[in-house]
């Protein structure tokens, strides 16, 4: 018997048989990994001779949250994901709702990040260096006051517009991942597409800025998209409320109304805690 074909955890395809491979493959838990505020399960998934390491988050490992339905992260990262296609950017890992060991959870294709590449810093001076962007004052582990930059990047850019369609409440540093071929990925969407602003994000950076024209020409697309009957729409209306999805809908006219990235609402912390 030949060994199965391996997708590389560096080079993502987002092709039909990828998805079809995370959503009926034969899921095979590796080991947990540890510090997740949920249970995230180091998986391979095989199918018809091919095989992929994967995340796997069953439902059943998630802890309650004050402000989210129990039992909706896995849904809200699959809806992500289904929102990142459509933008055609494809800035989130091929992903799935799925039954598994542990029940019904999100399958995402793992992604192993590229190392040496520098996304975020704190930087000593008051002002930005060329080529980054400023987030706010910090201090260093020694108590010197110094500047949280991010890196003025086209895909980081990107990344910042979807968050915002998306109301991601958690953009951490940790949850960017740099992949072979000058991609880049976001992951971790279990807290999104609530109706209230709950954007918190280190990609403040652009905070408003005009929007680039790339990412009109895609706002105006997706606004198209999330019309009652279409095919995201559809979709998006198995994973999230009726409610959450008239409130995307309602950011993606704001976002095209205003013509700009979004600033801070004062209403809840700007920033995700832990950063990184």
């Amino acid at each position: 018997m030949s060994a199965p074909e391996r997708i590389p955890p560096r080079g993502v395809t987002h092709d039909a048989a990828t998805v079809r491979l995370l959503a009926e493959g034969e899921l095979t838990v590796r080991g947990r990994i540890r510090g997740a505020s949920n249970a995230v399960l180091h998986c391979t998934v095989s199918h018809d001779g091919r095989e992929a390491a994967c995340v796997y988050k069953p439902v059943a490992g998630e802890r309650p949250l004050w402000d989210f339905p129990d039992g909706s992260l896995a849904r809200r990262e699959v809806a992500a994901y289904e929102v990142s296609e459509a933008s055609g950017w494809g800035l989130v890992p091929p992903t799935v709702l799925r039954d598994g060991p542990y029940g019904e959870g999100m399958c995402q294709l793992w992604i192993e990040a590229v190392p040496g590449t520098a996304l975020l810093a704190l930087a000593e001076d008051e002002e930005p260096a060329p080529g980054w962007k400023a987030v706010a004052f910090a201090e260093t582990e020694d108590g010197r006051p110094a500047l949280l930059v991010h890196a003025d990047d086209e895909r980081l850019r990107r990344l910042a517009v979807l968050d915002a369609v998306v109301n991601n409440a958690d953009r951490k540093g940790g949850h960017l991942l740099p992949a072979a071929g000058e991609r880049l990925y976001g992951i971790d969407h279990g807290v999104t597409f609530h109706t209230e602003d709950k954007l918190r994000t280190l990609l403040w950076g652009w905070a408003g800025d005009p929007l680039t024209g790339d990412a009109l020409v895609v706002l105006d697309a997706l606004g198209e998209a999330l019309g009652e009957g279409a095919p995201l729409a559809d979709r998006l209306g198995e994973l999230i409320t009726p409610a959450e999805l008239d409130a995307t809908r309602a950011r993606v006219g704001a976002l095209l109304d205003s013509g700009r990235h979004p600033v801070p609402g004062g209403q809840w912390p700007a920033i995700p805690w832990p950063p990184v």
